[in-house]
């Protein structure tokens, strides 16, 4: 799931589009790279967020899962998500 763009279907923040950074149990790490960069994600339960069939670029991912990512990479990649595809 990490790399999945979702979106939060309760609280505050109902309707964000986020970016799964990291999983743990019950919960996931999200991040918009702009109010939640990566250095402090959205902890959020799965039951929380709508998953999106559409993933990061591959180049993305890679940053990710090696720690590497940086907040740029993750807000462009949700300002160039398109919907429906």
């Amino acid at each position: 799931m990490i790399g999945q763009f979702v979106t939060s279907k309760a609280g505050h923040d109902k309707g964000t589009l986020y970016v799964v950074v990291a999983e743990a149990g019950d919960y996931v790490m999200l991040s918009d790279g702009l109010l939640k960069p990566l250095a402090a994600p959205k902890k959020k339960r799965r039951k929380h967020i709508q998953p999106i069939r559409q993933m990061i670029s591959q180049e993305t991912l890679d940053a990710l899962q090696n720690g590497t990512a940086k907040d740029e990479q993750i807000r462009y990649a949700i300002r160039h998500y398109q919907p429906g595809i």
